[in-house]
């Protein structure tokens, strides 16, 4: 494949469509998407294919489908348009006179315990910067990172990091909280056993503590009574306060949301409830100035803040 073919059939426009069909289906579907006549979709995605010299779709009875090559392109087409929207978004910070832009991408426990303080601190010392902070699951923060639509991440330590580079940013530990008049208020620590007999309120399915939580259920050869799962660390502290059962936050999160919704707080005797979250990057020795200086900054929050939690 020349190289020079491809660069000259390989345009944004071009590949824009190419993801319109992915996610619309069809190509009429995906030519009104993106304000191009029908005909001249097909022709642009014939070029495409005839320029890569592979097929990237197959028709099927629910519509058009990738190829294993497809699949390849769409990972580098993702990357490609999310670098074009990167610049645009840093140059138009440069022409307003703001100095760096770092994109972030971080777990709920760090975004509601740590990240508000640890963020308004280093912006107060560098006034000439802009993040953008989304929230996703560590699994998923592992994902941005690596994909390039992050620069910084902060995600649980149960998590598989891959090739990324970590450093320790914060330790928590895990509380119950539940009503005043649980069986359980009054104690001020339980094993997770005792628990077991006690309907859940969990966070949603992809979270590292509902699965630290069904891992020692079934450890200790019971079956977690989950009564509902919800996506937020308010919403476990709502649900428990109207009684749908205990559930699992951090310390810091119990301070902040449950307690004042008149719940208590219950230690749990175990090693899983101390917890560790990892500030990840791709590669520490390639990144910008600022977003380097913001890595530095992370990466001294645990020692800044003085001794971990017991």
């Amino acid at each position: 494949m020349a190289f020079t073919n491809l660069l000259r059939r390989l345009d944004l426009t071009t590949l824009q469509l190419f993801l319109a069909i992915h996610e619309e289906r069809t190509l009429t579907r995906a030519a009104e998407r993106e304000a191009i006549a029908v005909s001249a979709a097909s022709k642009r995605l014939v070029e495409l294919e005839q320029a890569l010299g592979v097929p990237l779709f197959v028709r099927k009875a629910r519509g058009m489908e990738l190829t294993p090559a497809g699949e390849t392109l769409l990972t580098h087409a993702r990357r490609m348009l999310l670098s074009v929207e990167n610049l645009g978004l840093e140059l138009s910070e440069h022409a307003q006179g703001i100095r760096g832009f770092v994109r972030m991408v971080a777990n709920i426990s760090a975004i509601v315990e740590f990240l508000p303080e640890d963020l308004r601190a280093f912006m107060q010392m560098h006034t000439q910067i802009k993040l953008d902070l989304n929230e996703r699951p560590s699994n998923s923060v592992v994902k941005g990172v690596e994909d390039g639509w992050a620069d910084i991440g902060i995600c649980s330590s149960d998590v598989d990091t891959h090739e990324l580079q970590t450093a320790v940013y914060r330790r928590d530990r895990l509380a119950l909280v539940m009503r005043s008049d649980h069986p359980l208020a009054g104690r001020q620590h339980v094993a997770f056993a005792e628990t077991l007999d006690s309907d859940y309120v969990g966070m949603h399915a992809d979270s590292s503590i509902n699965s630290r939580t069904h891992l020692a259920a079934r450890e200790a050869g019971r079956t977690l009574k989950m009564r509902i799962h919800v996506p937020s660390f308010d919403a476990v502290c709502r649900m428990a306060q109207v009684g749908m059962g205990i559930g699992l936050v951090p310390h810091d999160v119990f301070l902040a949301i449950g307690r004042p919704l008149g719940l208590v707080a219950v230690a749990v005797d175990e090693s899983w409830a101390q917890r560790e979250l990892l500030t990840v990057v791709r590669d520490a020795s390639s990144l910008s100035p600022v977003t380097a200086a913001l890595y530095d900054y992370l990466c001294s929050a645990e020692q800044r803040a003085g001794k971990p939690k017991p």
